[in-house]
C-alpha cells in the first residue's frame, strides 16, 4: 500500500492539472536529471520512456525490460521530493491485467502518475488498440491504484495523430472520441500526442472534457500561449534527454577533432555535481 506521504503527493499533483495555471512538467531520463530539475523550481518531473531506455542501452518502443524501466523510476523518484509521474508507454502489457501489474509496479517504485498510450507495441503496423480495450485497460489501471490507497494520475495518450491514423480530416474527431472515452474511463488528463499548431489545440481543449497534456517541441506555441488556449500541462518529452546526448556528441567530436579539454569550463564543478546529492536518496 501506498505511504501518507506518496498518497498526499499524488493529491497534490493532481491539483496541479486544475486552476487555470499550465504544469510545465520536463521530462527526466535519470537521478541527476531529475535532481536538476527539481533544483530549478519544477514542481513536479516526469520520466521520458524514450531517454530512460536510451539511458541504459535500448531503443523506445517497449524495447527495455520492464523490470529494468521501474528500477529506474525507482531510482528517480527516491531521488526528489516532488512527484515523479512515470511513461510506461502501453503498460508492457497486452491485456488489462498486466496493465494493472504496471501500475501496482510504479506505485510500489514511488511514483504517483502514469502515461499510458493507446498505440499496440510489436505489431508490424502503425496501429491502435480498438476503443472498448482502451477503455478496459484504462479502467484496469484506475482500479489497480485505487486498491493501492494511492490516487494515481492517469494521463491517457492517444496516437492518432502521432501515427496519422485514418483520414486526416477525421483525426479530430476520432482524437476527442478516444479521449472522451479515456476520461470516462478513469484518466485524469487526456493526451493527444503529435499537435502542435494552436487552432487545432485550441479546437481540443474546447472539445474535451479534462485538462489535456500536450508535447512542448520544435513548432509547438510557447507555455504561455498554451495557457491561453486551455492547456492544462505541457510535457517535453526525451527533448532534455536529446539536448544531453547532443551535447556529448559535441564533447565527443571536439576531443577526436583537437584534444582541447577547454569545453569543460563552462560545467558543472564536481563540488556542485556532487551537492546535488548531498542527501542521498530521499527513500
Amino acid at each position: 500500500m501506498g505511504s501518507s506521504d506518496q498518497k498526499n503527493k499524488a493529491e497534490s499533483f493532481r491539483r496541479m492539472h486544475t486552476g487555470g495555471r499550465i504544469l510545465l512538467l520536463p521530462n527526466a531520463w535519470d537521478a541527476a536529471s531529475a535532481r536538476i530539475f527539481e533544483q530549478a523550481g519544477f514542481r513536479a518531473v516526469a520520466t521520458t520512456s524514450a531517454g530512460v531506455s536510451n539511458c541504459i542501452g535500448y531503443p523506445d518502443g517497449e524495447m527495455i525490460p520492464r523490470d529494468d524501466m521501474i528500477t529506474m523510476i525507482r531510482w528517480i523518484a527516491r531521488s526528489v521530493s516532488i512527484p515523479v509521474t512515470a511513461d510506461m508507454e502501453s503498460g508492457f502489457a497486452r491485456d488489462a491485467a498486466e496493465v494493472a501489474e504496471t501500475v501496482r509496479m510504479i506505485i510500489a517504485a514511488g511514483a504517483v502518475g502514469i502515461n499510458l498510450e493507446d498505440t499496440i507495441h510489436g505489431s508490424s503496423t502503425r496501429e491502435l488498440y480498438d476503443v472498448p480495450v482502451a477503455v478496459e485497460r484504462i479502467r484496469a489501471a484506475r482500479e489497480a491504484a485505487n486498491a493501492t490507497g494511492v490516487p494515481l494520475v492517469i494521463n491517457a495518450r492517444t496516437d492518432v495523430y502521432l501515427l496519422a491514423i485514418g483520414e486526416k480530416s477525421a483525426r479530430f474527431e476520432h482524437a476527442v472520441r478516444r479521449l472522451t472515452a479515456y476520461r470516462e474511463a478513469g484518466a485524469d488528463c487526456l493526451y493527444p500526442m503529435g499537435i502542435f499548431d494552436a487552432e487545432t489545440i485550441g479546437r481540443l481543449t474546447q472539445a474535451i472534457s479534462g485538462p489535456v497534456n500536450v508535447m512542448g517541441l520544435p513548432g509547438a506555441p510557447p507555455a504561455t500561449e498554451l495557457e491561453r488556449l486551455g492547456v492544462a500541462r505541457v510535457s517535453t518529452a526525451s527533448g532534455p534527454a536529446r539536448v544531453a546526448m547532443t551535447a556529448t556528441r559535441k564533447i565527443a567530436e571536439q576531443l577526436m577533432r583537437d584534444g582541447s579539454f577547454e569545453l569543460f569550463r563552462e560545467a558543472l564543478s564536481h563540488q556542485e555535481t556532487n551537492a546535488l546529492f548531498a542527501r542521498g536518496g530521499r527513500a
